[in-house]
């Protein structure tokens, strides 16, 4: 199996930008997602900047993939959607189907975890398209899995999200500027000041949900690091991780580590505790609510 490091789901400054993805290409992770997915207004990379670091990355030996919106809301978005899905260097992820449509028949594409592929007749619909590989829907349960894989069309892979918040829904309104109570037009950009999002609670102060801009995000940090028989039975061919604002390289280096046998999962485990924000979840993957856990902690590793 390979590890695909996702885009970055947040807004940061522009040299911490820099800063982290020069830290990814000494990591071992294989596939590298760019771009913005969540804000046209976010903009702290120019276009050719991002190309430039698609560049370096390439040259490093990773696979690179531009990555969508995956909410569309005027005009000038489809215009650049359109451009990015016209430039033929590097493969895209369509995060919405307005991609699959100017991708469809003319080149591969991935399909990110919103776009709602729920069963095998679809993804055949979609590999007659230019499907090459597909996120699981982050939703969907590991039974499901199972049957969609047994009707996986040829030559397609399967990408599973693997650790981090989970990405919820998106709105044309913008949380975080409405925290501030500011208009979204005029939001001054407020979502750079959470780099991680921002932590909604319940009423008994309870973690609940993570607001990033107009995306809204588990609290809990999805981590299958414990599954990670259970995804080769299952003949996933790539795992995700989705960046944070600290600690992304040495999460990288946990997953690749117990892939080739080098970190039991229970002392990885250990490790993987502290670097998450409020603790993990894997409901969903289980059937379950999605902020549910049932995988243990995992205990201190043991040196003999």
């Amino acid at each position: 199996m390979k590890i695909s490091l996702g885009p970055i789901s947040y807004f940061w400054e522009r040299e911490r930008v820099f800063d982290f993805y020069a830290r990814v290409l000494e990591s071992p992770v294989d596939i590298v997602y760019l771009g913005e997915t969540v804000c046209s207004k976010r903009r702290s990379l120019s276009g050719a900047e991002w190309l430039e670091l698609a560049t370096r990355l390439q040259d490093a030996g990773k696979e690179v993939v531009l990555s969508t919106l995956t909410l569309l809301e005027a005009g000038s978005e489809i215009g650049g959607l359109r451009r990015l899905c016209e430039q033929t260097e590097y493969l895209v992820e369509a995060n919405d189907m307005a991609a699959v449509y100017y991708l469809a028949g003319v080149r591969p594409f991935v399909t990110g975890p919103a776009v709602n592929i729920y069963n095998a007749r679809t993804l055949a619909v979609l590999a007659r398209l230019g499907l090459q590989r597909w996120v699981l829907p982050l939703e969907l349960s590991r039974d499901t899995l199972a049957d969609l894989q047994a009707g996986r069309p040829a030559g397609v892979e399967t990408e599973v999200f693997v650790y981090g918040r989970l990405p919820l829904a998106w709105s044309a309104r913008c949380f975080t500027a409405r925290a501030h109570g500011l208009p979204k037009d005029a939001c001054l950009f407020r979502c750079m000041d959470y780099p991680d999002g921002l932590l909604l609670s319940t009423r008994e102060d309870a973690p609940f949900l993570v607001l990033n801009g107009i995306q809204t995000q588990s609290a809990r940090t999805m981590n299958l690091l414990g599954e990670l028989d259970a995804l080769r039975r299952l003949r996933v061919d790539v795992l995700r991780i989705s960046p944070q604002f600290t600690g992304t390289a040495e999460v990288i280096e946990l997953f690749h580590a117990c892939l080739h046998g080098r970190r039991s999962v229970a002392g990885a485990q250990a490790e993987l505790a502290g670097l998450m924000p409020l603790g993990p979840c894997d409901g969903y993957w289980n059937g379950g609510a999605g902020m549910e856990c049932r995988q243990p902690a995992g205990a201190p590793e043991r040196v003999p």
